[in-house]
């Protein structure tokens, strides 16, 4: 009989694990290559996994929720069609196993990791540095490497709060530690001692948890939503919130549009909406504030030199931000493309791990679900983020020819800016959303 490995891919060079969300095929199932089998979720990416051969289903070792190593074997295809007639379904969950990674190493519990929490369990907290066991390692084996390669998210919380990651005990792989457990730590007030920029003095972490009352439903987190949860609280944590708010004329913007959208959409197939515009707008006004394209690193301040606009997309089952890569160099058609683009595969489960890594700013569009404002979180490792309320038309009070009031209908929408207050001033917030105002009220009527 030909069997073939299906493993837990990598998706992405510093993701050492993945949690196998949902099974799509069931033992016995005939699958084709290349069609999606399984969904994984990391701490950058859920996506569909394609079948690596064409046949049928022999072996699932991997449960649902469970996390695993990449490169462990998640099941086996039989590639002889007929050959699993005999093969009964399981009447419960498939079994848990997993096969050691490449290279011959030992799986997780041998070499001396804490066990994988099952389902949606709660990871353990982190020891404290002061009673973790100390760490067998020559110093550049596997487990230290997977150990001081947390990632990027666990490795700045880490650092603003004083905390030394080679000194902890995760549940990650080899002990490595996870973006949960350094919340859980700092949250259980072991980390008090450090700096802290979130709490103020006296104010406990968190209160009681909740408890179910009768008829109340219980469900477990997705993976998504856990992840989403982790990113806010952290972001949440490391930034010194503001937000300003803006109200713009589009009533220009919309003129344009609807002068184009006829033969734009015949020589694209794109529909044109007021995104494209806007990101254009925005882009240009950060190259004259560079402060609201940078990042915080420490003490110091880092001023990107690409314009990566990352654009919040509402899925059923949570939200997810693709990044459009150099926006600057995209005209209305580029972007209405690569917008386009990045929402449908967000959907889809086809996004690639590095198309939802290294936004310099955010634009989140509330306002399709008829919000007029909000005031929404910065993403980590970026300074700001912009919210679109509702665009509806509205009665405004405007000069005459003569200078006189004169009442008309204008398309309008709030624009709201948060940004950390750490290193953008409120007056330099307050010009860069004036900028983006004046921009889109003067926006040019050549525009192609």
């Amino acid at each position: 009989m030909a069997r073939v490995d299906v493993i837990m891919p990598q998706m992405g060079e510093s993701i050492a694990e993945g949690t196998l969300s949902k099974w799509l095929k069931r033992v016995g199932d005939e699958v084709k290559r290349d069609e999606a089998i399984f969904e994984i979720s990391t701490d950058k990416v859920d996506a569909e996994i394609p079948s690596p051969a064409a046949g049928v289903l022999a072996e699932v070792l991997v449960s649902e929720g469970e996390t695993v190593e990449v490169q462990t074997v998640v099941a086996r295809i039989e590639t002889e069609k007929g050959a699993m007639a005999s093969v009964e379904r399981p009447a419960a969950g498939p079994a848990a196993a997993s096969a050691p990674p490449a290279g011959g190493s030992a799986p997780a519990q041998e070499r001396g990791a804490p066990p994988k929490s099952q389902g949606a369990a709660a990871p353990a907290v982190a020891q404290h540095p002061s009673t973790a066991p100390a760490i067998a390692s020559a110093g550049n084996g596997l487990e230290e490497r997977l150990r001081t390669r947390s990632s990027p998210l666990v490795r700045k919380i880490a650092a603003e709060h004083g905390i030394e990651l080679a000194s902890m005990q995760g549940t990650g792989i080899a002990g490595r530690v996870t973006k949960r457990d350094i919340e859980s730590y700092i949250a259980s007030g072991a980390a008090a001692a450090a700096p802290s920029m979130h709490a103020p003095a006296g104010v406990e972490p968190h209160g009681p948890a909740p408890e179910p009352w009768p008829g109340d439903r219980v469900e477990p987190m997705s993976k998504i939503r856990a992840l989403t949860s982790d990113h806010m609280v952290a972001a949440r944590r490391s930034a010194a919130h503001v937000t300003s708010f803006f109200e713009i004329d589009l009533t220009r913007v919309g003129r344009i549009r609807h002068r184009l959208r006829a033969q734009f959409e015949a020589d694209t197939g794109q529909k044109l909406t007021y995104l494209p515009f806007i990101i254009s707008v925005v882009v240009e006004q950060l190259k004259q504030f560079p402060v609201l394209n940078a990042a915080v690193a420490g003490s110091s301040i880092i001023y990107r030199r690409q314009y990566n606009v990352g654009i919040a997309v509402a899925l059923d089952w949570g939200l997810i931000v693709p990044v459009i890569r150099n926006a600057d160099d995209l005209s209305l058609a580029g972007l209405t493309r690569a917008l386009n683009d990045l929402a449908e595969r967000a959907r889809t489960k086809r996004l690639k791990p590095e198309e939802v890594q290294g936004a310099t700013f955010t634009i989140t569009n509330p306002g399709v679900f008829g919000s007029l404002m909000g005031t929404p979180i910065i993403p980590l490792g970026t300074s700001a983020i912009l919210g679109l309320g509702a665009i509806e038309k509205r009665a405004k009070v405007l000069p005459g020819p003569d200078g006189e009031d004169t009442i008309a209908i204008r398309t309008c929408a709030y624009f709201s800016l948060s940004f950390d207050h750490r290193i953008v001033d409120g007056a330099d917030a307050d010009r860069f959303l004036g900028a983006v105002k004046r921009g889109l009220e003067s926006y040019p009527d050549t525009a192609r």
